[in-house]
Formats: C-alpha cells, structure tokens, sequence
C-alpha cells in the first residue's frame, strides 16, 4: 500500500486537470440544461479525492526517505531533460496545503458566485490553476519548475480577465500578464545557460553542480540574477509589483488563492534554487535589498488605500519581501514558516473580505461601518485572521516572526528592524481596516448587510479553526523551538509592535467619528495612494522607450523599406516604358541588338576572369 502510493503520488496534480476537462461541456455550453453548477461539483469533487489522496501519502511519506520519481523526456547532444518529481514531506505537505486551500475556495466560491452565468468556466480554470500549483509543490525539475511557473502565469491572466467584460478589467489581465512575462523571459535565460552549462536541469544535479563549478564569477552572478527575475514577478516584488494590485480586479475566489497560493509559488521557486543563487554575493545582496524596499513600501503604501482588497493585497508584497530577505540572508526556515502562516492568515481575510463585498456590492472603507453587529462570523474572521497574521501569541504569524528575529538578529539586525516595522505598520492597517468596515453607524450601503448564506460561511468558520490550531500543527511537525530556545527579547518586540500598532489604529478608527486620517503633507499622502508613482514612472521611462522605437520603426518601414522596394516598382516601370518606344518591328534590328549585348557581356567575363 505504501509502496502504490508513493508510486502514485504524481499523479494528485492531474485531478484538478482532470475535473478541469470534465468542465468543458459546461463550460462550452454543450450541455444547457443543467446549468452549470454541475462543474462546480465535479471540479470540488476532484479536488476532494485529491486531498484524500495526498493526505494518505503524507502519512507514507512522513518516516520515508524522499521519493524520487523521473521521466526521460529528451536526451540530445549530451544534455538529457528529464520531467522529475520529489515526494518528501515537505513538497507533499506544500502539495496538500495546495489542495485545502483550493477546496475551500472552491466551495466559497459556489455560494459567492452562484448567479454568475460562466460558473463553469471558473471552476474549469481554478482546476487548470490547482494542477499546475500541486505540481510546482513537488517538481524536482528547474525544467519543469519553468513550465509550470508558465501555467501559473496564464492561469492568473486567465482569472483576473474573467469578467472580460469590463475594460478596467482587461487592463489588469493584460497588465498582470506582462508584468509576470518579463520576469520569466529573463528567468528562461537563465534555464538555457544552465541547461548548457550543468548539463543537467534537475535539483539534485544542480546542487551537486555548485559545489564543483569553477565558472567565473560575472557568469554566476548573471545567471543568479536571471533565476530571482522570475520570482519577483510572482512574488509581486519591486519593481515588478504593481499587477498583484490591479488584480484584484478578478472574482474574490481567485483572489483567496492569488494572495495565499500564487506568489507562495514563486517564493518557493525561489528557495528550491537558493544553492545557485549563493555562489554570488552580488545576488544575495540584490535579494535582500529587493525585499527591503518591498517590505517597508508596500506596508506604507498598504495604509494610504482605501480599497479593501488592495489595502489588503499590498501587505502580501510586504510579507513576500520579508521571506527575500531571509533568503537573502540564508535562513531558509524563516522563509519556509512565514509563508505557511501567512498564507493561512491572508486566506481567511481574504474570505471575510469577499463576504463583505458581496454583501454591499462595495470595496470602499469610507462607505462601510457598523458590519459588526449584523455579521458576526465575517468579523471573528476578520479579527482571527488579522491577529494570525500580525505578531500575536500564540497563533502562527508569532512563531514565524519569531524564528525571523532569532535567525537574522546576529549577522542583519537592520532586518530584524524592518520585520518589527513591518509587523506594526501591518497591524496598525488592519487595525484602520478593521474600526472602518465594522464599527461605528451603518452607511447607506451597509444599512441591509446581513451575514453570508452557508456556502461562504462553512469555508471561512472552517479556516477560521484552522487557523486557530496552527500553532499546534507546527508543534504536531516539530516546528515550534523548544523551551529552553525561547528568548524575551523577540516575545517582546514582536508582541510590542503588534500592540502599538493595533492601539494606534485602534485610538483613531474605533472612535465615533472614524473618518480616515488626512496629512497635513498632502503631497506625502499622494505619493503613497500612488504607489511612489511608479506606473507613471513606467509610462514616462519604459513605455515611452517602447512607444518612440515602436514608431521610429513604422518610420523606417514605411518610408526606408517600402521606398526602396516602391522605387524598384517606378524603375522597371519607366524602363518598360521607354523601351516601348524604341521597338521598330524589324528583326535585323533586334538581332543586333542581341548580338551587342551578347559581346559587351563576354567581354566583361573575360575581363572578370583574367583579372581574377
């Protein structure tokens, strides 16, 4: 039994592949009369046996060595490809996390998009989305890693443009899209010379590599620096962060995945490679200034929204900055706890965020207020998942930021500072969100708000529980540090800026008036509401590089290209006819004519010949 299982074990990828196919009829409206909540059901199905599954394999795996399993592909000119799989605890227990979090959004999904008339449709993509994320969980392939990281890129245009509809819409697909485009060409650079180079795309290999490569040292920082281009697109890093915000603009649903899954798949990319990217201190250094410009500016930009799941949103940059950091620095096990408890956490907000939005068909804080009282499970997760994510003993987010503080406060304390920065600027935010959205009077829009029908409500208490007992499943996984590893001084600094951050917010949005705070420095305000301007520093830089060449070149088509090939056309037009003119009808003429030109043209070869 345990033996079929880890045989098996590849193939929990393929079923939500699998009920992403059944969708098609659905899907294509072949079949009509149903509706297409069947799809629906089939896909949470699949995905429920592919839980079951990867749950009986996490148990066969857990006292099991890791479990190779490989596929000949293509073996040319000494470079053999294979598509490989590793089955260990830690890629399935990131496999299986997959799935739960998949399931639940599925379900959410069924009550929160209930009358939309292309439901089929995107469960049939959140299904192509589930395969390909199981499948990066266990890829031991920088080749496959590669391919599915492309999946993941189109399956997120795919969502995001889901109601294709709407022009603001389209923009944030498309952008999405491009932005993530950029880094993985520059991340397929880096396969290629890898490929060339190790002679060998699977992991093992590629660690075996580093430790006997001599390459010169500008080749292993060009190529480290390719390799971490790919994960900042997916992690929503600087500077190509800004479609993790205009993504939002896609079904909550797939946002619940986007902020929980999605760019924990390009951060775990990321730490599959790290062995790489350690052969050069040029590359370490670039990952930890990454993630300190990201943290602290997507925090403070996070404060100046006011739309609910962008305020939201940014906080994942933030918290993915954190996780390049300690990559950065070399301490995989911050990065490895931090993106477990903060995809838990932001799930769960995400949740009663979609569940505010459907209530009030609003995402604007300064229209909310007084959702408290009239849904009550919507706010403890709220609250849960705010606390989960912020440094609060005892839940989750602690012991990670914990293990952050003790792992980096030797050799980088400038990044212990800005994880207790980030810790309390994250706080006081959710703090504001929380004081706007569901104290005070009920608005206009949030008059008639009550709480979500079950199939919102089930997912979100469940995860809600979840997230409540992770600190006794990181104790079930041998996590947590022991007793006697425990230190006052991180207790206390984390506690400390998760309290002032929540007192702050609390002392200035729980009160009555609870109106949003204006600076006195408007243009401070604008700069962060903006984002530090960087679209338009996109637009006046790098699109109008592209725009003023795109133009040059029409230019030089139309006028250089097309005046050349347009003067060749008049040429033989005007000779044509003027030798109109010159014909007499009489063969004698032509004769000599052919007989000149016969002449002058062996004089010339000869001439050609002999001087050669």
């Amino acid at each position: 039994m345990e033996q079929m299982l880890l045989e098996t074990g590849w193939l929990i990828p393929c079923y939500g592949l699998l009920g992403a196919i059944l969708t098609i009829p659905w899907m294509t409206r072949l079949v009509r009369q149903t509706g297409p909540r069947p799809a629906a059901y089939l896909n949470i199905l699949m995905t429920t046996i592919a839980f079951i599954h990867g749950t009986f394999l996490f148990q066969a795996i857990w006292n099991h060595d890791p479990y190779q399993i490989a596929f000949n592909w293509l073996t040319v000119a000494g470079l053999e490809l294979n598509i490989t799989f590793e089955l260990s605890p830690l890629s399935v227990g990131a496999m299986e996390s997959v799935t739960v979090f998949s399931l639940l959004a599925q379900v959410f999904a069924l009550g929160y998009m209930e009358k939309d008339w292309a439901l089929a449709r995107f469960f049939a993509l959140v299904g192509f989305f589930e395969g390909a994320m199981s499948a990066v969980a266990i890829s031991n392939s920088l080749l496959v890693s590669y391919g599915l990281l492309e999946l993941l890129t189109l399956s997120t245009y795919l969502l995001v443009g889901f109601w294709y509809a709407q022009p603001l819409v389209v923009k944030a697909a498309r952008d999405a899209f491009l932005t993530k485009r950029a880094g993985d060409i520059l991340l397929f650079t880096g396969v290629i010379a890898l490929s060339t180079i190790a002679g060998s795309l699977d992991f093992n290999d590629l660690y075996d590599w580093c430790d006997k490569t001599d390459i010169s040292m500008t080749t292993k920082t060009l190529i480290g620096l390719a390799l971490i281009a790919g994960p900042i697109g997916k992690c929503a890093q600087f500077p190509l962060h800004l479609w993790l915000d205009e993504a939002m603009e896609g079904p909550n649903p797939a946002s619940i995945l986007r902020n929980s899954v999605v760019v924990t798949g390009g951060a775990y990319i990321l730490i599959k490679v790290h062995p790489i990217l350690y052969l050069s201190p040029v590359v370490m250094t670039t990952l930890m200034v990454i993630g300190a410009i990201t943290a602290i500016g997507a925090t403070l930009v996070s404060i100046a929204q006011v739309d609910i799941k962008r305020t939201i949103s940014y906080s994942t940059s933030a918290y993915l900055g954190l996780v390049f950091i300690s990559v950065g620095a070399k301490w995989i096990s911050f990065a490895f706890l931090l993106l477990f408890a903060h995809a838990i956490a932001k799930a769960l907000i995400f949740m009663s965020v979609g569940c505010i939005i459907l209530t009030t068909n609003n995402q604007d804080v300064t229209e909310f207020g007084g959702l408290g009282k009239s849904m009550p499970a919507t706010t403890s997760a709220f609250v849960v998942g705010s606390l989960a994510m912020t440094g609060v003993f005892p839940l989750g987010g602690f012991w990670a930021l914990q293990e952050g503080f003790k792992d980096l406060w030797i050799d980088y304390p400038w990044a212990v500072v800005i994880i207790v920065v980030v810790n309390g600027l994250t706080a006081f935010n959710l703090a504001r969100v929380f004081g706007l959205v569901f104290l005070g009077k009920t608005q206009p829009k949030t008059r008639r708000s009550p709480e979500v029908p079950w199939p919102l409500a089930l997912p979100m208490v469940f995860l809600t529980i979840l997230t409540l007992m992770v600190p006794v499943v990181m104790w079930r996984l041998s996590l947590l540090p022991d007793f006697e590893d425990f230190s006052l001084l991180p207790f206390s600094s984390i506690s400390l800026s998760s309290l002032a951050g929540f007192v702050t917010g609390g002392w200035l949005y729980f009160r009555a008036d609870r109106q949003p705070i204006k600076l006195q420095l408007t243009w401070l305000q604008e700069l962060l509401a903006n984002d530090f301007y960087v679209e338009k520093l996109y637009q006046n830089t790098v699109v109008w590089s592209i725009r003023t060449l795109s133009q040059f070149a029409a230019w030089i088509d139309r006028y250089v290209v097309d005046g050349l090939v347009n003067l060749v056309g008049f040429a033989t037009i005007f000779s044509s006819e003027g030798l109109k003119y010159g014909t007499s009808g009489q063969a004698q003429n032509y004769f000599l004519t052919i007989t000149v030109g016969a002449g002058v043209l062996g004089l010339m070869v000869a001439w050609l010949f002999w001087s050669f």
